[in-house]
């Protein structure tokens, strides 16, 4: 039994997408060109964001909250410029940003966001 709750892109060990109760949970995503700087891969990282939310039936104006972890927090001012071009100015979410080791040792950053509906 779903609950009301809608599950996007199901993979081996996650959904791409939840939908519950008119909130949107986006998993942690990463840039497929792994070869690119931090800034680049932010930049990525944020238009696979926007197709995710698209694909959910929401933008980047309704997200909520965003967990942000770059492989080294000498580099966040590169994400942060990322961050800063991309972002709704009008509607900036609560955002965390913390140094952790990634999945694999070319990924700089992973982003995850909650938006409403």
């Amino acid at each position: 039994m779903s609950h009301g709750i809608v599950r996007h892109n199901p993979g081996p060990s996650l959904c791409r997408i939840v939908e519950y109760n008119g909130v949107v949970h986006i998993a942690g995503t990463t840039a497929d060109n792994k070869s690119a700087g931090c800034r680049e891969q932010t930049a990525e990282v944020l238009k696979k964001i926007d197709s995710s939310l698209a694909a959910a039936g929401t933008d980047k104006s309704r997200i909520l909250s965003s967990n942000v972890w770059v492989a080294d927090i000498r580099e966040k001012d590169q994400m942060d410029a990322a961050w800063r071009a991309w972002v709704d100015p009008d509607n900036k979410p609560v955002r965390a940003c913390v140094e952790a080791r990634l999945a694999t040792p070319d990924t700089r950053v992973e982003i995850m966001v909650t938006a409403a509906k």
